[in-house]
């Protein structure tokens, strides 16, 4: 049967493979369609445009309209996940307008005071945090705290935070990996926000909350005790208070301080990104997890896991029902044998790891002295390396938020569509269980028909489509610990049948069919998601409670090559997918490829991939790097001295070439050039702080005759300085100084 469309007198029908949709009451006067579909959302809706639903105020739901403000705009190497961004707050928080608020105190010379969320113990808890307060508890602004204080500055980017005396370090681990992805924690933390300028009291940060971007306004009064110290998230830098402020922001979104006690990694990355998430049982990972770590690492994606439950700290150093961020991998060759490894973070800032490869282990002398000076760490930071068997052994969840849809897919795509849909299961109606309540209740369940095919064959096509589905339910209190999470799943059936849509599928359709995929169990979790591989064609979705007749509302997303999604019997009827693009996809493809050639690539290859690179901000002045520069570069990151860098290295280095690109932009006024004065800026836009006369000195040293310098230098020095800067924090005991033996210091000297 071919695809296309065909007409009926009422009725649009569209055909794929072999199903016939019929997506509602067509407009008679619509113009044809063709057979491919249409191309985006706005030309769908003007040939159907009883498909769309609105709000009260007129707005298209379902869709993913850009507002005039984007709190998540495209990344330049990402994509967009939040369906619809709005000023608008979430209905369980007070509308809060920041401009007018910040103008008020600005005009009449106050600070602000938040009567929505007041510095007063009915902030904090109404239960048992209450007994852990420390007596004479205070509310006071940081310049109160602190002579100089920073709501953020770019040197402490990473591993300031410490845990206070709310058990949230299921937030601050997501909060950490948060921090390796500088552009994504700009968007929740504004980074122009701070003590000096247009300085009243009041702060704003940004979340994604059930589907709409949520700004949430707090002004700066923080608990502290006595001695004037934070009782919950504190810095490491005395004068830095961006984690403070923004669990505070957390703390008001989720109703109090004490709503933040116990929670899930996974909960807070989907607050803070609005990405879906994937946990991975350990004791039941497959022999793929490095290779699944090492995609995740490389994409756009934050990573935590939990340890078994419990409450006590363990001899070997790991802590019982805890939550840490993992921060890095990385392959190391041990004399004949290579090694896995993993790195963690505690929340705590301290509490490590004593077993292999942590900070006081002998494994580190099997290594090469570069490969330990720049790996090895010697302080009770909280940050600690250990097996990737370790790990597997202690550790009971993985949790990865993917910002790209493909992760375990081996699908290459550099665009994907993504569909948002609300739902509800109400009691007595559409709240109908498992499908053990198959006779019962469990076809009243919502149901929704997805579509899906490859758009560069045709829906004709019968290669497998990879599709990720994200299940999430949606609370209808404001206090996050007010009601438990449910039990939620969904399942999926393919559907092989002309079907009308707007009849849900009766009991029988159930009872003759087995589901292609179903839940292994119910998880009391915000999210639960899955990847699937599935042929071109139409199927149902089915979410579910695992106890019927539990009520609540819910959001169901689905990503994929392209789709057509919507619920059976709703009379919003067909929502087209709004196309989010990946950027990094084909580069990795590329990569890959080349690296699957050669495993190992010397500064002669290096030259080569480099010099094939596309470099988009550098408009028509292309970089054009040596072979002396590579040399350079891949000196400074031949960790194990073998005079080749592998395609984990590389990866690391194109990092860096990412942000040294997006740095040299900024500064760049077209000449293709920095001088002294831009070359300072860039280098604090990149969070290294040079002195004047070192600025001058790398001028001289990396720049031309006529002290300016280009593109490579550039990349060159950033590589260096970012090198020096880990050797000195590895090795230093108290900060101000290093002692390295006569070898080492030559070889770091010479050959880097």
């Amino acid at each position: 049967m071919r695809s296309g469309r065909v007409k009926t007198s009422f009725y649009d029908e569209v055909l794929i493979g072999e199903t016939r949709l019929r997506l509602g009451k067509r407009n008679t006067k619509s113009r044809k369609i063709h057979a491919e579909g249409p191309q985006d959302q706005h030309q769908f809706l003007s040939i159907f445009p009883g498909l769309s639903s609105r709000d009260s105020s007129g707005r298209l739901t379902g869709l993913y309209p850009p507002p005039a403000m984007s709190l998540w705009p495209s990344f330049r190497c990402g994509w967009k996940l939040v369906p619809r961004y709005s000023r608008r707050a979430s209905p369980q928080q007070p509308q809060q307008d920041f401009e007018a608020l910040l103008a008020e105190c600005l005009r009449n010379g106050c600070l602000f005071e938040d009567t929505s969320f007041p510095a007063t113990l009915s902030s904090i808890s109404s239960g048992s945090l209450l007994q852990k307060l420390p007596p004479r508890l205070q509310w006071k602004r940081p310049p109160e705290l602190h002579s100089n204080p920073q709501s953020y500055f770019a040197k402490a980017k990473r591993l300031d935070l410490c845990q206070g005396m709310v058990g949230d370090c299921w937030f601050l681990a997501a909060l950490q990996a948060l921090t390796l992805h500088q552009d994504i924690l700009s968007r929740v933390v504004p980074l122009n926000q701070n003590f000096t300028e247009k300085y009243a009291g009041i702060f704003r940060f940004w979340f994604w909350h059930y589907g709409n971007g949520v700004p949430v306004v707090i002004d700066d009064r923080l608990p502290v005790n006595e001695a004037g110290q934070l009782v919950f998230v504190s810095s490491t830098y005395k004068n830095l208070f961006w984690g403070a402020l923004l669990e505070k922001a957390y703390a008001k979104l989720s109703g109090s301080y004490e709503d933040l006690q116990s929670g899930q990694v996974s909960e807070a990355l989907v607050d803070f990104t609005g990405g879906v998430t994937m946990t991975i049982n350990l004791a039941e990972a497959h022999g793929n997890l490095w290779d699944i770590l090492i995609k995740a690492t490389y994409n756009r994606t934050l990573i935590g896991c939990q340890t078994r439950s419990g409450e006590k700290i363990l001899e070997n150093g790991l802590v019982e029902g805890h939550a840490y961020t993992l921060t890095g991998i990385r392959k190391v060759t041990c004399k004949h044998r290579p090694e896995y490894l993993v790195k963690l973070w505690n929340p705590w800032g301290k509490v490590e790891w004593k077993g292999d490869w942590s900070d006081s282990s002998s494994k580190w002398e099997l290594l090469s002295p570069k490969e330990k000076i720049l790996l090895l760490r010697k302080d009770n930071d909280g940050e600690f390396w250990m097996t990737l068997q370790d790990f597997k052994t202690h550790f009971v969840l993985l949790v990865i938020c993917k910002l790209t849809p493909g992760l375990l897919s081996q699908e290459v795509a550099q665009k994907w569509t993504y569909t948002m849909r609300e739902g509800r299961w109400e009691k007595r109606s559409t709240a109908g269980g498992q499908r053990q309540l198959l006779q019962d209740t469990f076809w009243k369940n919502p149901q929704f028909l997805l579509s899906v095919w490859r758009p560069e064959e045709g829906r004709r096509s019968l290669r497998p489509c990879s599709v990720l589905v994200s299940l999430l339910q949606k609370p209808s209190h404001r206090c996050r610990k007010q009601k438990a999470l449910l039990a939620i799943g969904f399942y999926i059936y393919r559907m092989n049948k002309y079907h009308d849509d707007q009849r849900r599928l009766p009991p029988e359709f159930f009872q003759r069919n087995t589901p292609l995929s179903q839940p292994d169990r119910f998880l009391r979790e915000k999210e639960v998601s899955q990847e699937l591989c599935l042929e071109p064609g139409t199927y149902l979705i089915v979410p579910c409670t695992l106890e019927a007749h539990q009520k609540s509302e819910f959001i169901l997303r689905v990503f994929s090559r392209k789709h057509i999604f919507y619920e059976i019997g709703s009379n919003s009827g067909v929502v087209f997918s709004k196309e989010i693009e990946d950027q990094n996809e084909r580069q990795n493809e590329f990569f890959t490829k080349f690296f699957e050639k050669y495993p190992e690539i010397n500064a002669v290859q290096l030259q080569n991939l480099l010099n094939q690179m596309t470099w988009s901000s550098l408009g028509s002045r292309q970089p054009f790097f040596s072979l002396e520069a590579c040399r350079g570069i891949l000196a400074l990151l031949d960790l194990n001295a073998s005079g080749t860098m592998s395609i984990q290295e590389f990866r690391d280095l194109w990092k860096q070439l990412k942000l040294s690109q997006k740095v040299f932009h900024k500064q760049d006024h077209g000449s293709g050039y920095l001088n002294w004065e831009q070359l300072h800026a860039a280098m604090r836009e990149a969070g290294i702080v040079l002195s004047d006369d070192v600025c001058q000195l790398m001028l001289i040293r990396y720049g031309g005759p006529r002290l300016q310098m280009d593109f490579v230098s550039f990349v060159h020095l950033m590589l260096r300085v970012e090198n020096m800067g880990d050797v000195f924090q590895n090795l230093t005991q108290d900060g101000k100084g290093i002692y390295l033996q006569k070898p080492e210091w030559m070889m770091m000297a010479l050959y880097s």
